[in-house]
């Protein structure tokens, strides 16, 4: 199983690269009226980690709710 994991962790990086490769054209992009000009691969990436880091923070945050509201339920029977 462990072969398994790595294989695909390899072919994601792989498309990963390739895609960064082929998109490096700039674009102009606008958040609260400020303007950036980026490459594409830039932009998606930096977009990635941000929704990793928060995407994990909240499902941390859910997963301790959960695990405390639990804890009261089974305490209170």
């Amino acid at each position: 199983m462990r072969w398994i994991y790595l294989g695909i962790i390899i072919l994601f990086a792989a498309a990963t690269i390739i895609f960064a490769l082929q998109n490096f054209e700039i674009i102009t992009m606008s958040v609260f009226g400020f303007d950036a000009r980026v490459p594409l691969a830039v932009l998606v990436a930096v977009v990635y980690l941000l929704g990793a880091a928060t995407g994990g923070s909240l499902f941390a945050l859910l997963r301790r709710s959960y695990q405390g509201s639990r804890r009261r339920v089974v305490g209170a029977r």
